[in-house]
């Protein structure tokens, strides 16, 4: 049987749209295959020898006769397309009613009691890319010393600070009470803490960022594999996605690149159970940005980390690539998209080469994961393992 598991999300890779997408003005929404169109095509070798051609057409990256993976692809069920429901969803919890959202703005008597609880007006408070807020409010947040609040088309309460103005532990602080004041009807998934530094006309967001997530309210994957006696390591956004909950160890990233570094020394140091790393350049720097040929370059540069990942997995390791949802920047929208994630399987153990078709939930994945590691059922998900393990 299988003893480790590393589930890696690439953060927004989607990989078609859900029958449903026009209800969430997602039409036409491809993120892998636009992306590769519009840069001309993608070079991902070791992607393509996993079976990723073999799921959609993606230009530059071909069908595979004999890939060494197993490959398919997973609807969402949930009603949402936010990272905490896609998630919360692989780990095998499906939401019936979607979190709030804010398309003009939080209500009045929030955002009051939020500046009377903080002490300070705010900025802001309208949907907004981050990159473009600051720039619109970033000079006078630094006169005023006003944080600056916006959300998007998720579920998302953000709180944007210059590290200079306002410092790291006064706006983790806000953020807390921000966390503590959103429930009930407003209890967003998250609220985000987005620091920022540099001139006016020339701000940078850093990775300073911090998620202050619900906690999930039933017990998921990663709480059914602490329970077992197994290691959870939670690396990059996990932690903060989950609010802690099920985790043995947390390790904070700052990029992709560091992220699978940060993968590859836990799995030279986890002895069994779970390694799950979330990939978050995708969305935050390129899909949120619309930079299609920044989204190529970062599939290309994870990609070429592939086999160095592999060599590091032991006989008994199942690696299990996917995403959360969608994020194409190829759309006129900047936010994510409802979309298929791509489900590529590998290990010793795994069979090559079985197409797993489509996934009907995210949860699936959660599903077969607990069944490799003997945990107890997850409450929602059918389990493949059957159809992969050798």
């Amino acid at each position: 049987m299988i003893e480790r598991v590393i589930l890696i999300v690439l953060d927004s890779v989607g990989i078609g749209e859900l029958p449903d997408a026009k209800l969430f003005n997602d039409e036409g929404s491809n993120t892998l295959a636009n992306t590769a169109k519009k840069v001309g095509g993608l070079n991902l070798p070791n992607l393509e020898k996993m079976g990723l051609g073999n799921i959609t057409d993606i230009l530059g990256v071909s069908h595979s006769d004999e890939p060494i993976a197993s490959y398919g692809k997973a609807a969402e069920k949930s009603s949402g397309k936010d990272t905490t429901t896609g998630h919360w969803e692989i780990a095998g919890l499906i939401l019936e009613k979607p979190f709030p959202v804010y398309p003009n703005g939080f209500p009045e008597e929030l955002i009051s009691e939020f500046e009377k609880r903080i002490g300070r007006k705010i900025l802001g408070n309208y949907p907004a890319s981050g990159t473009e807020i600051i720039k619109e409010l970033g000079e006078e947040h630094m006169k005023t010393g006003y944080p600056i609040v916006y959300t998007s088309a998720d579920s998302v309460f953000q709180v944007a600070a210059h590290e200079e103005v306002i410092p790291l532990e006064e706006l983790y602080k806000i953020c807390e009470i921000a966390r503590e004041l959103l429930v009930g009807e407003h209890a967003v998934a998250r609220v985000i803490a987005r620091p920022f530094i540099g001139t006016p006309g020339n701000f940078t967001r850093t990775y300073n960022r911090k998620d202050f997530s619900l906690k999930p309210p039933e017990d998921t994957l990663l709480d059914k594999v602490k329970n077992k006696g197994y290691e959870v390591w939670g690396i990059g956004k996990i932690g903060d996605i989950f609010a802690k909950k099920g985790l043995t160890e947390e390790i904070h990233t700052e990029g992709n690149m560091d992220g699978v570094d940060k993968t590859i020394e836990a799995m030279k140091r986890a002895k069994r159970g779970l390694i799950f790393t979330n990939l978050v350049d995708f969305d935050m720097i390129y899909g949120h940005r619309n930079d299609a040929e920044g989204y190529a370059k970062a599939l290309e540069e994870f990609d070429s980390r592939i086999p160095e990942i592999i060599s590091h997995m032991k006989e008994a390791d199942c690696l299990i690539i996917t995403a959360d949802h969608g994020c194409d920047p190829t759309t006129e929208s900047t936010d994510h998209s409802r979309e298929y994630v791509p489900v590529l399987v590998y290990g010793q153990r795994i069979k090559s080469g079985v197409n797993l078709g489509t996934l009907s939930s995210f949860a699936d994945i959660g599903q077969t994961i607990a069944e490799m590691l003997g945990c107890e059922r997850l409450k929602n998900g059918e389990s493949f393992l059957s159809k992969i393990i050798i």
